[in-house]
């Protein structure tokens, strides 16, 4: 399907290894897209083909496929929560160490990776534009799946980047030399996206899987991007009319069931089917669960001390992580399939019920609605077999509240999407966390650095303080 997509397209991608390296894509030859677009989205049919190509590649783009190179893990690494395992993995080590070099591979592959997904993006978008063969049904949904996709890129790029290009269009001259635009007007058209898609989808998910964008997909994100812009009455509005929606979603008590495909916390997942490959595992099984009999095929343990946050009684510790005596540390284990051919029984999760219910929280408590702030928080903490907050302190004061309340993000959603490093860094609280115990600490850490070879693709780019 990929191959057929790409053809059609005429997009210079890396997907394959058989055309351009996926961040030169701006300095090929120009396709010939007024003919590529009249065959693939002359009817429904193989323009909404061209939209599952997108999908698809998702589950290959470094940033958010759960790789080694993806966000979960090189985020992991920047925070608190990832440790190495191996001496001679220099690029990685540079995250743990908050020492990032602007030539790291990996930091080459958060950048074009994601640039990629919004080119393709473009391409579509385009696609449909000049096309009068498409009915209004499809061209609906295909827009507002596609822009939620493009949103989400950018909201990526510009917590890991700081400043950066927004790219709306396929003009890959001008693109090759764009500068970088304010990290408000980045996220202007984060929430315009968001919003066309809220507005344009239903509640439905297309097929009936969870890889399918819906409005709710759309309103989990808008959350989300509230909450960093400190936009608390729209994050908990939104928050909450997901939560409200209990015939969809729902916490789930059994912590095995959580990151099943389909589960219904989630709100968002990707599939293994886009790997295109036998191979039916995700790539976070296989990215953080220790080779059972050779550890020294495995490069990442839980940092020391991360198990330490845990009470014995939370289930989250014995659920969700692991230990192995070869590599003498812990793993997590939210996903239980490190490799595997047979049936999928596990997608990756991107968004999910419980960052809801603590985003919402978190909210409430910030507008001062201390009742409203602990019943949500209980919510995450009664699944998790722990003490109620209404019970054991219902009397905290709005301050320790929210710290309760980080803490609880820290042990619900660790190795998951970076929101520990995202969270220590909108809080303020990165350097007092990482600068105590990493001598190679700055503030200025606190942004990757603009990739070296993109920067010598095109001079306007600069690059961010510190590097």
């Amino acid at each position: 399907m990929k191959a057929y997509l790409l053809k059609k397209m005429g997009i210079a991608l890396t997907v394959l290894g058989t055309l351009v390296a996926c961040e030169d894509f701006i300095e090929v030859e120009a396709p010939d897209y007024k003919i590529i677009r009249e065959e693939v989205f002359n009817n429904d049919e193989t323009a909404m083909t061209a939209l599952q190509g997108i999908y698809n590649e998702l589950f290959n783009a470094s940033f958010i496929n759960g790789s080694l190179s993806s966000v979960s893990v090189l985020c992991g690494l920047s925070s608190d929560e990832l440790q190495c395992l191996k001496e001679t993995d220099h690029a990685r080590l540079e995250f743990e160490q908050n020492n990032i070099l602007p030539d790291n591979e990996h930091v080459a592959n958060l950048w074009s990776s994601a640039y990629n997904v919004i080119y393709m993006v473009n391409s579509l978008l385009e696609g449909m534009g000049n096309s009068d063969q498409i009915s209004p049904e499809v061209r609906q949904q295909m827009e507002g799946e596609a822009k939620f996709v493009r949103a989400f890129a950018y909201f990526q790029l510009i917590n890991l980047f700081g400043e950066l290009p927004l790219l709306l269009t396929t003009e890959y001259r001008a693109n090759s030399l764009a500068a970088r635009n304010t990290k408000e007007e980045v996220y202007q058209q984060v929430i315009k996206d968001l919003k066309v898609a809220l507005e344009v989808l239903d509640g439905e998910y297309r097929n009936g899987d969870r890889t399918q964008v819906n409005k709710y997909v759309a309103m989990a994100l808008l959350a989300r991007v509230y909450l960093y812009l400190d936009d608390w009455e729209m994050a908990e509005e939104f928050s909450g009319n997901i939560i409200a929606e209990t015939a969809t979603y729902k916490i789930l008590t059994d912590l095995d069931q959580v990151f099943l495909a389909n589960s219904r916390e989630a709100i968002w997942q990707l599939s293994p089917i886009g790997r295109g490959s036998t191979r039916t595992n995700t790539n976070e099984g296989g990215s953080f669960i220790i080779h059972p009999i050779f550890p020294s095929l495995s490069n990442l343990k839980l940092a020391a001390g991360m198990v330490d946050i845990f009470s014995v009684q939370d289930k989250r510790l014995s659920h969700w992580t692991s230990f192995h005596e070869g590599a003498n540390g812990h793993y997590p284990f939210k996903y239980k399939i490190r490799n595997s051919t047979a049936a999928i029984t596990e997608y990756s999760m991107v968004l999910r019920l419980a960052e809801q219910i603590l985003i919402r929280a978190e909210a409430l408590a910030r507008m001062g609605n201390i009742g409203g702030a602990i019943a949500q928080l209980d919510i995450i903490r009664s699944r998790s077999g722990l003490d109620l907050l209404a019970d054991t302190d219902p009397g905290i004061g709005e301050e320790a509240l929210i710290l309760a309340i980080l803490e609880e993000r820290r042990k619900e959603l660790f190795t998951e999407w970076g929101h520990r490093w995202f969270d220590l860094k909108r809080t303020g609280y990165a350097g007092e966390v990482l600068g105590s115990n990493r001598p190679l600490w700055q503030d200025t850490d606190l942004l990757y650095p603009i990739p070296e070879g993109e920067r010598e693709k095109n001079p306007n780019l600069g690059q961010n303080p510190g590097y």
